[in-house]
């Protein structure tokens, strides 16, 4: 239903480990932007890690659950940008004090 995401440029990506563990599926059908997206997930516990989008060169696309520093989740980490607001369940409302996109907050930058 929804994922809370950060990116990152590759430069400042660094595997402490498990980089061996991980494996890859790649898609373009179910990207709204038509865009190869890669994902890396654990080859252990299917756990997906982050994303590689042709559409993004040099970034990351980075799984929030995947820190486990919880002051970076209430400081860096903490949402700027919801996206896709306009297929949202109506059970779940919008993040206070965040920018809202209906569609895409990157289209401008595809």
């Amino acid at each position: 239903m929804f994922a809370s995401n950060f990116t990152v440029k590759d430069t400042y990506l660094t595997h402490l480990r498990g980089q061996d563990k991980l494996k890859t599926f790649a898609q373009r059908k179910t990207i709204g932007s038509g865009g190869l997206m890669t994902n890396h997930f654990c080859s252990n516990c299917g756990t997906l890690m982050y994303r590689v989008g042709e559409k993004f060169p040099g970034m990351s696309i980075l799984r929030i659950g995947t820190v486990d520093d919880f002051s970076l989740h209430e400081t860096k980490l903490r949402p700027r940008v919801e996206q896709f607001t306009k297929s949202r369940v109506g059970w779940l409302g919008a993040v206070e004090g965040v920018e809202q996109h209906e569609g895409s907050a990157f289209t401008s930058l595809l």
